[in-house]
């Protein structure tokens, strides 16, 4: 009984050891999952990077927080460096504007990322709805731009109210409302 209950307690040590590994309750404080999300999350973010300085001509670049959570586990949180100021911030601060050039280009890296692990899966369509409204006149090129070079090898579908977005996109459906229903219109090639 000595014996098996040695074997027993090596075993539960083992086991206690990879949990305490694979939990948060490591000397780093990261899930296994988080970690792992983590991994594909650096790449969706240096992916979103490349995109995001040249939406924000340089001002901004998305990293992961060193802040800890409450409970002291280490998250996945993003910040924004701005480099007006030289600091970092939440993107819980950003403008309507900041957060749809920082929204559009996760979106888009997410896209790419998936893409580029195939795994069978082709991402040929992208809806994007609003936040195009929030943008000033140069971050509105910005971003249009980069949708036209997305365009080349997917369809692109932007939901949008402003009106300037009709001068811009060739190829479009436009929802006429009336009091007895809606049409839809078909303009362009």
């Amino acid at each position: 009984l000595e014996s098996q209950r040695q074997k027993l307690q090596t075993s539960e040590a083992l086991i206690n050891q990879l949990y305490t590994d694979i939990s948060d309750k490591n000397p780093k404080k990261i899930a296994i999952t988080t970690w792992i999300l983590g991994v594909y999350l650096d790449q969706v973010v240096s992916c979103a990077n490349s995109r995001l300085k040249r939406i924000s001509e340089g001002r901004y670049t998305l990293h992961f927080s060193k802040d800890k959570s409450g409970n002291g586990a280490k998250g996945l949180d993003l910040e924004v460096l701005d480099s007006y100021t030289g600091k970092n911030r939440p993107c819980a601060t950003l403008s309507g504007g900041e957060t749809f050039m920082v929204s559009i280009s996760l979106a888009l890296a997410l896209t790419d990322v998936v893409t580029s692990k195939r795994g069978g899966i082709s991402l040929q369509s992208l809806f994007i709805d609003e936040g195009f409204g929030s943008l000033d006149p140069t971050s509105l090129d910005k971003a249009l731009s980069i949708l036209e070079e997305v365009r080349e090898g997917r369809c692109v579908g932007i939901i949008s109210h402003v009106s300037e977005m009709q001068n811009r996109i060739p190829s479009r459906l436009e929802v006429i409302k009336t009091s007895t229903g809606s049409t839809v219109r078909l303009i362009g090639d």
